[in-house]
């Protein structure tokens, strides 16, 4: 796990030194004077775990201060507020804005160890909890075939560096899974992973979505904000279609990579980020850069690892084990849902030209439609639904395995021309047992 980062804000320099001391075991710790010293850390410091500060400053009423403005940065972050006066009213004032704990000064040191390990575990239970929520959203690697199994063992060997990759593959093939799958197996698995979905933010708003910007930096710009980056310290940063990122941007994320660090929009000094980036596209860069709409050594510095996801019709055999899943993760209220045999087979049948997404969208809708938690073909839209019944001619009957078998046989014989021999080489059967497929002696 990683150590925790905590800030001590009271004006009383031997009040910050004892604190400093007895909080230094936890974790990372910093000091700041009074409020205004603070909120200019909290901008430049990044996510704290634990803040205790003192309730009056030199200014009245400083620590709840303190408080609003690290609530507004990061709402999980613990806040003890310490107070030379124990009065009842500024501990409901501090604890309605969500102070974890209130403490009257000269306090216990043992109890306000205790009271700080406390907030921090609670925190990071928080944010486990949220993480796990978000995984079990997400659906994972699945399946058997050759190719995906190709794709894990190239994870498995990239997740233990720490250089970019990029994924490439069409639209739904799960790159955001083969990212996810990095970044839990890295050593950064405790950190955190931030998928950023760059087709989905206009380009005048991707700057400061990226790397921040100060207070002012333009119009509606109200307070500082970190950026993605920052939010990715310690972790894994996905940007997701990479390739509708333009150029501007492009050299930012450039000079990110080899540099290590950011500007905010609107402030000049630099800020170092510890941050993997793991990227995406179902585009040809290669291609881009010939038509000059793409960096080449941008495309140099991302595609140090590259994973090729092969699109869901190339790995058919893997599609019931995703659908398993894909069932037990939208079935209603959590319980459990079926698909028959017959609707498992027209799924594999089909070509899925959305890939895994696709295949995802079309299980959760069959689920929310059907009310017996058994799904067959017709629970599936046209021309999911369809697809085996008529490759095998099975215009509407529900035919038996005796049948199905036989009609097969005499499919395969008409395909030989009437020749026996070749239909049984063909089956793989000998010629008795082909006779006894056709229902003939």
């Amino acid at each position: 796990m990683t150590p925790a980062r905590l800030l001590i804000v009271d004006d009383d320099p031997h009040a910050r030194d004892l604190l400093r001391r007895l909080l230094t075991p936890l974790g990372e710790v910093q000091e700041a004077r009074d409020a205004d010293e603070a909120e200019a850390m909290l901008d430049r410091i990044g996510p704290l775990d634990l803040v205790i500060t003192d309730m009056a400053m030199p200014e009245a009423q400083d620590g709840l201060r303190v408080l609003k403005a690290v609530k507004a940065r990061w709402a999980d972050a613990a806040v003890i507020v310490l107070t030379a006066f124990g009065n009842i009213e500024g501990a409901l004032d501090s604890i309605q804005q969500g102070a974890f704990d209130y403490l009257a000064k000269p306090f216990d040191v043992d109890a306000l160890t205790r009271i700080a390990r406390r907030a921090i575990e609670q925190k990071r239970l928080v944010e486990e909890n949220r993480d796990l929520r978000r995984q079990v959203k997400k659906p994972g690697l699945v399946g058997r075939s050759p190719a995906i199994l190709e794709v894990y063992k190239q994870v498995a060997r990239a997740a233990t560096s720490n250089v970019p990759v990029l994924i490439t593959g069409e639209t739904g093939t799960g790159k955001e899974a083969v990212a996810r799958a990095l970044h839990q197996r890295s050593a950064r698995a405790s950190g955190p992973f931030i998928p950023v979905d760059c087709g989905a933010i206009a380009e005048s708003l991707m700057e400061s979505e990226l790397f921040g910007h100060a207070k002012g930096a333009f119009t509606g710009a109200a307070g500082a904000r970190k950026g993605l980056f920052e939010e990715a310290h310690g972790g894994t940063l996905f940007l997701d279609e990479i390739g509708d990122v333009g150029l501007k941007i492009q050299s930012q994320l450039l000079r990110a990579l080899q540099e290590g660090e950011i500007r905010r929009v609107g402030e000049s000094t630099p800020i170092s980020v510890d941050v993997r980036v793991v990227a995406a596209t179902n585009k040809d860069l290669g291609a881009l850069v010939k038509e000059g709409r793409f960096r080449e050594d941008l495309l140099y510095r991302l595609d140090v690892v590259h994973l090729h996801l092969p699109p869901l019709r190339e790995r058919s055999e893997d599609i019931p084990a995703l659908v398993e899943q894909f069932v037990q993760l939208h079935a209603r209220g959590g319980g459990r849902a079926v698909v028959t045999e017959e609707a498992m087979q027209r799924l594999v049948a089909y070509d899925w030209p959305g890939n895994v997404r696709q295949l995802e969208n079309v299980v959760a809708r069959a689920l929310a439609l059907n009310t017996t938690g058994v799904l067959g073909p017709s629970d599936f839209p046209e021309p999911i639904g369809s697809a085996p019944r008529k490759l095998l001619g099975l215009a509407g009957d529900m035919p038996t395995l005796a049948e199905l078998s036989r009609r097969y046989a005499a499919h395969v014989l008409q395909h030989a021309g009437g020749n026996k021999s070749e239909a049984a080489r063909i089956l793989e059967v000998d010629r008795k047992t082909l006779y006894k497929l056709l229902g003939s002696d």
